[in-house]
């Protein structure tokens, strides 16, 4: 005798990104640069609505940078679209700013497999995201949920092993109604309101995501000084077009001719920053590197120091 087989579990999201899109409603039956112009006009609310979060940005920048001098992680959670964006932010982010590998770590619902294909049930699993926090986490260091309906189980249980453990936790969502199931010390409940497909997070949910990630990371890496002014000071020259880039950052930040630059990144090692240390402090390369090591690779700090006026 076959056994009849339990009904799937069903849960019914109470959220904004869940709602029908009262603008969007005849979107089917447009000419084509008509739906154009629809998803365009609905991306366009998504900056401002991120606008009215930067505060709570803010004090998830600072605890990020504070726990990273302290030689602690940053931890990324999300299952779906919500992982693959953070994946995407924390991969860039060692060539941009030559940071350290595990600086920023992400933990994805389903593994490596769902970033390319959807895993059955990974977000679901409450234990799996838990179990990766308490396994890879420290005290001290920074659990940042991301889920656009603030509810995503392998999420939640992440942030919750992160506050079992002592980590300081974060929740990026795009459900402002709901508090979080598990407590947070930073809320970023960004208001994108219906889809333009209803329930599609990949569109403007994910387009906020994308846009705190950025804003996030970013501000952390200009607190730590891998920036000087809006030069990108500390990413790895691998190739051709990367090399010409360094060059061009270097005369711009010192205003020196190519020759005075190009010297100075050989006797640098290919440096850039013990390069622009040593042409703004008027100082060789040595000491320029002694400096940086001395505060911690901050360009404007190293300057200081060595009392040379920066641009």
């Amino acid at each position: 005798m076959t056994l009849p087989q339990p009904r799937e579990s069903i849960v019914r999201v109470d959220s904004p990104t869940e709602q029908r899109n009262p603008r969007t409603e005849g979107i089917d039956r447009l000419p084509t640069v008509d739906v154009l112009r629809m998803i365009n006009d609905e991306d366009r609310l998504v900056p401002a609505a991120v606008g009215t979060v930067l505060p709570e940005v803010a004090r998830a920048v600072d605890m990020a940078v504070a726990t990273l001098r302290a030689g602690g992680r940053i931890h990324y959670a999300g299952a779906g679209t919500s992982g693959r964006l953070a994946t995407l932010d924390a991969a860039e982010l060692v060539p941009t700013f030559n940071t350290p590998a595990d600086w920023f770590v992400t933990h994805h619902a389903g593994g490596a497999t769902a970033l390319r294909k959807a895993v059955e049930n990974a977000e679901d699993d409450w234990e799996a995201g838990a179990a990766e926090i308490r396994a890879e986490a420290h005290p001290g260091d920074v659990v940042f949920g991301l889920t656009a309906s603030g509810r995503t189980p392998y999420v939640m249980g992440a942030l919750a092993a992160g506050n079992e453990i002592g980590a300081r936790t974060v929740l990026l969502s795009a459900n402002p109604a709901a508090a979080p199931s598990v407590p947070v010390d930073v809320l970023i409940a960004v208001d994108t309101g219906p889809e333009v497909i209803a329930g599609s997070t990949r569109m403007k949910a994910g387009t906020a995501q994308k846009l705190v990630l950025n804003a996030f990371s970013t501000a952390v890496m200009i607190k730590l000084g891998r920036t000087y002014s809006n030069l990108m000071i500390s990413m790895r020259a691998t190739n051709a077009k990367l090399r010409g880039r360094t060059l061009r950052i270097l005369r711009e930040a010192t205003g020196l001719d190519e020759a005075e630059c190009t010297a100075a990144l050989l006797e640098s090692d290919g440096d850039l920053k013990v390069a622009l240390v040593r042409l703004l402090a008027g100082i060789d390369s040595a000491q320029a590197a002694e400096a940086l090591t001395a505060t911690g690779g901050h360009v404007r700090n190293a300057l200081a120091a060595l009392g040379a006026a920066a641009s």
